[in-house]
């Protein structure tokens, strides 16, 4: 595994995070505690020690099932990353909820499920420019930070080219941006990347296996069960993407390297990127995953220097 810098945020974390949507029972399959422990205990063993939730992965449901995990590991090992404003209510039915008041249930809602005293990086969760120019919900959130709740801040953005709250991220002391980037969707290089590494701040880069298509395990017509939230996506650009998937496979994929791993590094070169969050079902799937990581080269700007 490879190290980076967090950004303004000074924490090592592996190039290769686990992202644990999937826990909360979107993806196509329930968890038990047990399958949950087995996929971060491989984890760890492979170097990664990244974690990226959410309060409405299920109703904290994710979080509860890192936290099971974490009673039982040494917390100090792990970055955990988790968000705020959306409740859960049902699969792929949520509400927002971005006012100070109840953001500070959420945190310790959070903090309960995971059975911590502290959040590594507490995220903004793709809300909207309203919600975030907001200065009483981070003063509040400042408080927690100097609480010791918080170690830091970051924000997750709902648009790939929001560079508002990219671009204001020093004012509420946001070290971090979370962005959909992936070979598929490129759009956070035109202005998103360039803030982020002039202000310094870590990126996370999350569905960069664009919703698994980039995987290489699909084929157009692929047909997705009612439990996973890809029934829901258009299935006209889906076909699309997924035949965008096969040229790319054929033209720029070397052969004999792994699909999913060479979009994992593809993400990773850029040098923005610190992390990529990849979801995973599996040891094996982690274990796949991890590999991503020796096809990086060290050289990149964030790169862990001991």
């Amino acid at each position: 595994m490879k190290y980076r810098r967090l950004g303004k945020t000074e924490l090592k974390v592996s190039v290769v995070g686990i992202g644990t949507w999937q826990f909360g029972g979107e993806w196509g399959m329930d968890f038990s505690q047990e399958e949950a422990d087995r996929i971060l205990h491989r984890a760890k063993e492979l170097g990664i020690n990244l974690i990226d939730t959410a309060e409405c992965y299920g109703d904290h449901l994710s979080e509860r099932l890192i936290g099971g995990f974490l009673k039982k590991d040494r917390r100090e090992d792990w970055v955990v990353a988790t968000k705020f404003g959306h409740h859960f209510h049902d699969k792929f039915t949520r509400t927002n909820n971005y006012s100070a008041d109840d953001v500070l249930k959420q945190l310790d809602a959070s903090l309960l499920a995971l059975q911590t005293d502290y959040i590594d990086l507490y995220q903004f969760h793709s809300g909207p420019d309203e919600a975030f120019d907001n200065d009483e919900l981070w003063t509040v959130l400042d408080k927690q930070v100097q609480a010791g709740k918080i170690r830091h801040l970051g924000l997750s953005i709902a648009k790939n080219d929001n560079i508002h709250q990219t671009g204001s991220a020093p004012k509420v002391n946001a070290k971090t941006i979370q962005v959909v980037y992936n070979r598929l969707d490129r759009t956070p290089e035109e202005q998103v990347f360039p803030a982020c590494m002039e202000n310094d701040l870590g990126v996370l880069a999350r569905v960069p296996l664009a919703s698994g298509y980039l995987s290489g395990k699909y084929k157009p017509g692929s047909v997705f069960a009612e439990n996973d939230v890809r029934h829901n996506h258009d299935q006209e650009r889906v076909c699309s993407l997924l035949q965008q998937v096969e040229e790319i496979k054929q033209n720029e994929v070397p052969a004999g390297t792994d699909m999913a791993q060479w979009a994992l590094a593809w993400c990773l070169k850029h040098p923005a990127v610190t992390a990529v969050i990849p979801g995973c079902k599996s040891p094996s799937q982690v274990e796949a995953n991890a590999k991503a990581a020796e096809l990086v080269n060290e050289d990149h700007p964030q790169a862990w220097k001991a």
